[in-house]
């Protein structure tokens, strides 16, 4: 089950059904299956104490993925700071429209794949990562009504 919350923030989310649908193709193509995913949109602060907490880290990200993975049943929480999401979506040239929305799937796809077992953390890993994302994102944008995908957020 794919559930999504808001922490800190008012997300306004649309499109669940369409990336819940997305996720798990993307899973039974790498032949897992999804059990208790929870997406947590957050604010730069929330996410920043719960680096600072759990992980130790004093810095911002766009995601921290918890995983409670058993066998091949994919669990975990997913906590994404829409805050730098939205900001990242300005830096990065986007091939898809509305660039907000392809960076929060990019993010979104980010956290799943780490908890299939991909990693990022050399080069050749976040190569890796960033083409196993495009391509995901490319089957999201073949095969789903897209425009229906929204997020209006406020904090």
């Amino acid at each position: 089950m794919l559930h999504f919350t808001d922490q800190e923030v008012t997300s306004g989310f649309r499109g669940k059904r369409i990336i819940r649908r997305w996720i798990v193709e993307e899973l039974k193509n790498r032949g897992l299956k999804l059990g208790e995913l929870n997406v947590i949109f957050c604010s730069d602060s929330y996410i920043l104490n719960l680096n600072k907490e759990s992980l130790g880290h004093d810095y911002y990200t766009d995601i921290i993925t918890f995983n409670y993975n058993t066998g091949n049943i994919i669990s975990g929480d997913l906590f994404i700071s829409l805050d730098t999401v939205y900001a990242n979506s300005a830096l990065y040239e986007q091939m898809f429209v509305p660039a907000s929305i392809c960076e929060l799937c990019r993010v979104i796809i980010h956290g799943v794949l780490h908890l299939c077992g991909e990693d990022d953390t050399t080069p050749a890993k976040q190569k890796k990562m960033r083409v196993a994302e495009d391509e995901a994102l490319a089957r999201l944008v073949a095969t789903s009504p897209t425009e229906k995908i929204r997020c209006f957020y406020r904090k």
